[in-house]
């Protein structure tokens, strides 16, 4: 068993905030583009087709830049376990804030014709590359800094900018959305994507100031790294990545379905269901602000397993009501759909899913490990309001929706409890340096839920 190198409180305190404020600005760029799929880009860049086909075709480009999550996870993971993970933070967010401008410079259908989809489309992918990357160089930086013992505690704080993100989008959408229907549709979505550039040139200023992770250093001058590290992780540890996909699946899946899915089908009732829709989610924002740490630290004491099974089992209930209430316009039936689903259900799930996913994997492949385990989850998830689009058909009727949505939450949480509880594991070094490939077996003897215990 080696010891853990940790940083100075003032480093990883620099690091937290680092992770944090680069995290809130990709996320916040990423689900601009899912509230706008919802509103606006329907009607904007597929014309042609019904309401259900319009819908249906800017679901498929939301889907599309989840596609290229684990194309961004594998690209960045691949140099982020070979080179660092502090350069692959500052590349990741450089990319989302390219796309996310271009998309706020894009011409409409009406102008540019099927080119206008095709770019759409293709600056999303480019979106979905740069989160791809984003989340694994934040949760890493955050801690591979730390003590393994309050691993969940400061993973919690890269997942606290997804939930300000979540809530700085749709207050803009709020807020633009009482423009007169015709300037929100031919300019004032534009807004927040174009004003993103400052936030993303602060973001970077921020992220070069900080330092490599102490794990990362002492694990490259113990050994040489894995040639291809995914192969690595997929050879050895098959379980441990189809336990970390349907751990991933189920946490990406209550983001789709109640921030995408629910939230085009309330937006039929009308502008009024709509921004009462946004302002229930920004509520439900802002209280997982506060749960993400507080579900992180739990999941330190008790287990990540407990916490997350308990967050899937909210998740279920919660959406169970949840498409008729939306759709009611009331702003109480509303918060009472989205705090549990999300302040509580999604704040238990994510607050620990990072910790129990860097708890699976041995630091010189944890980068690539993470690629394949959380970025394919959530892919997969991405493609559920596709479905739920489908199922239903244009009916108001969202039961077979209810029971999807149970089964991929009962089947992430399955997943969770096959896999060891490591609150506090105490990580092995890897000896890479065997041979070309770097395939040698880890050195060192397993402890709960570290390398050597899966075979």
């Amino acid at each position: 068993m080696t010891t853990a190198v940790t940083s100075k409180p003032r480093s990883v305190r620099r690091v937290l905030i680092a992770s944090t404020v680069g995290t809130a600005i990709e996320w916040y760029d990423f689900y601009l583009y899912a509230t706008a799929s919802a509103l606006v880009f329907g009607p904007l860049f597929f014309p042609g087709s019904s309401t259900a086909g319009g819908v249906l075709a800017s679901f498929a480009t939301y889907a599309a830049g989840f596609v290229a999550r684990p194309l961004g996870g594998l690209l960045f993971g691949h140099f982020g376990d070979r080179v660092g993970r502090k350069s692959m933070m500052v590349w990741t967010l450089l990319i989302m804030g390219i796309a996310t401008f271009g998309i706020g410079l894009l011409p409409t259908y009406e102008t540019a014709g099927v080119l206008a989809p095709v770019l759409l489309v293709t600056l999303r992918v480019a979106q979905g590359i740069g989160i791809g990357g984003e989340w694994g160089s934040a949760v890493l930086l955050s801690t591979e800094h730390g003590p393994p013992g309050r691993r969940g505690f400061l993973s919690s704080w890269p997942a606290m900018g997804f939930a300000v993100a979540l809530f700085g989008s749709n207050l803009t959408f709020v807020l633009i959305s009482k423009l007169p229907e015709e300037d929100f549709l031919t300019w004032g979505w534009r807004l927040p994507f174009l004003a993103s550039s400052v936030l993303v040139g602060i973001g970077i200023w921020v992220r070069l100031g900080i330092e490599e992770t102490p794990e990362f250093v002492r694990g490259r001058a113990e050994s040489r790294p894995a040639r291809v590290p995914v192969l690595m992780v997929l050879r050895r540890w098959p379980r441990r990545v189809v336990i970390g996909i349907l751990a991933s699946l189920g946490t990406g899946s209550v983001i789709a379905m109640f921030t995408v899915f629910l939230v085009a089908h309330a937006a039929k009732a009308g502008p009024e269901a709509r921004s009462t829709v946004l302002t229930g989610l920004m509520i439900a924002a802002l209280g997982e602000c506060v749960t993400l740490p507080v579900f992180g630290a739990l999941s330190d004491r008790f287990g990540r397993r407990r916490v997350m099974i308990f967050g899937y089992a909210v998740a279920v209930a919660a959406m169970i009501p949840a498409g008729a209430w939306l759709a009611s316009g009331d702003l109480t039936l509303v918060a009472l759909v989205f705090i549990p689903a999300l302040t509580i259900a999604h704040g238990a799930i994510y607050g620990g899913l990072a910790a129990f996913l860097v708890d699976l994997f041995p630091t010189m492949v944890r980068f690539s490990a993470i690629a394949v385990t959380y970025q394919v989850g959530v892919t997969i998830s991405s493609f559920l309001p596709l479905v739920a689009v489908a199922i239903t058909g244009g009916s108001s009727a969202l039961l077979p929706v209810v029971a999807l949505f149970a089964v991929v939450q009962l089947a992430a949480a399955i997943a969770v409890a096959c896999a060891p509880d490591s609150r506090a594991d105490t990580d092995l070094p890897v000896d890479l340096a065997a041979d070309p490939a770097g395939e040698r077996r880890p050195v060192g003897r397993a402890v709960h839920g570290e390398v050597g215990d899966d075979r």
